[in-house]
């Protein structure tokens, strides 16, 4: 590679844990109705329980972000005096 700086990968992670958590502090320019900020999290499922979670969230009439969205809402409540 000549007089090219090396990017690095989609999913590489900072050496620091902490800078990579308060990584998500930094506003984004994509807006959720709502939301003043959202952060994307990936997770790794298989095919089936993709096509089931898809399934549940269009009988119930709402996208999948929205379902699971509430989902983690219920299963992770705000804390009062938490700091995030």
């Amino acid at each position: 590679m000549t007089g090219r700086t090396r990017k690095p990968g989609f999913a590489s992670r900072p050496g620091n844990p902490d800078s990579w958590i308060k990584a998500a502090d930094t506003p984004s320019t994509s807006k959720v109705a709502g939301e003043a900020f959202t952060a994307r999290l990936t997770i790794d499922i298989t095919p089936e329980l993709r096509g089931r979670i898809k399934v549940v969230a269009f009988r119930r009439g709402i996208t999948v972000t929205d379902m699971l969205r509430d989902l983690l809402a219920r299963e992770f409540p705000s804390i009062e005096g938490d700091p995030t």
